[in-house]
């Protein structure tokens, strides 16, 4: 999860967490738009070869990334955000806006592994919440592989 917008160093770091999951053999679940951070880390896990699914706010794929390879159109606008928390087994948000805040929000309160990347300042709101911060994709890869076998699948 991730900003519609992100400055180039965000891009790239999501870039290489699409690619990082994907080759860890794990699908990649963004908001499917060809922008921000859903476009780098689909770019990322389509170009290692991974499976990259889109779940889109509404039913146009003009505006959904060339690199999905399934692409979901709901017509839900922002709450295709549910669809995306309730589809993952774990959640991984890099900065973003509103939007992004409240699938940090969804995941908390749905009870997914929740993991910041990226973030210099969390948000107020999120000090004391149960999500970890950690700095490097690597750091992310590990902690995913050490959550696989308690989560109930």
């Amino acid at each position: 999860m991730g900003g519609g917008k992100a400055p180039p160093q965000i891009a790239e770091l999501a870039e290489e967490l699409g690619g990082a999951l994907a080759k860890e053999g794990w699908i990649v679940l963004s908001g499917g738009r060809d922008a921000g951070v859903m476009a780098a880390v689909s770019r990322g896990a389509f170009q290692a070869g991974g499976v990259v699914v889109g779940v889109l706010p509404d039913r146009d794929l003009t505006r959904a990334s060339p690199h999905l390879t399934i692409p979901i159109r709901t017509g839900l606008g922002e709450g295709r955000n549910i669809v995306n928390i309730l589809s993952s087994d774990v959640v991984v948000a890099l900065p973003g806006q509103a939007g992004t805040l409240s699938e940090i929000d969804l995941g908390l309160q749905n009870h997914k592994p929740m993991m910041l990347v990226g973030w210099d300042d969390l948000p107020a709101a999120l000090d004391g919440q149960s999500l970890e911060s950690l700095q490097t994709v690597a750091e992310v890869v590990a902690r995913i592989r050490a959550l696989l076998p308690t989560l109930d699948l």
